[in-house]
């Protein structure tokens, strides 16, 4: 018996290794020449956009809140000595991006989707406080919660632009 255990971990552990690749890469995103990120960026709204889900529907919610965990494993399994957020990890970009679009229509000619990605790059670039702070959690915490906090900066402020255009 223990012989058939260890012939399946080898196994296991090679298929969790390429799965946190796929998933902490962004489906491979992260390994654009230029701009990895903004790579990331996209193609989680291309991934929101081909989803039959809203700004405000439970299958965002449960994306976010399955993806930000997953993000946490994974993004911390491409992490190397010397290299504590690696260019390649870019599905805190895909979290980050969805929590921006919520409550964001979804709806033709897509200029709120166009804003979310131009308001969540801008805000994960400059990284307004305390979001820069938050790099500094341990592990794949640190790369995924300061995107985390990004999308929630875009979100409040895309939508209050929203609400206040709504109301004028």
């Amino acid at each position: 018996m223990g012989d058939r255990t260890s012939r399946f971990f080898p196994f296991f552990n090679e298929a969790q290794s390429r799965l946190a690749w796929l998933i902490g890469t962004g489906l491979g995103t992260g390994l654009a020449p230029i701009a990895p990120a903004t790579a990331g960026s996209l193609a989680a709204l291309l991934v929101y956009w081909a989803t039959p889900f809203d700004g405000l529907s439970y299958g965002l919610t449960l994306m976010i809140v399955a993806g930000f965990p997953l993000g946490v494993w994974a993004c911390g399994r491409l992490i190397g000595p010397g290299d504590p957020d690696p260019r390649r990890a870019v599905w805190d970009e895909f979290v980050g991006m969805w929590v921006t679009c919520l409550l964001l229509p979804k709806t033709f000619p897509w200029l709120w989707l166009v804003a979310a990605f131009c308001c969540f790059r801008v805000l994960d670039i400059w990284k307004p406080w305390p979001i820069r702070k938050l790099e500094r959690l341990p592990g794949g915490l640190g790369i995924m919660a300061d995107d985390l906090l990004a999308g929630v900066y875009g979100a409040v402020l895309l939508n209050g632009v929203r609400v206040a255009m709504e109301l004028a």
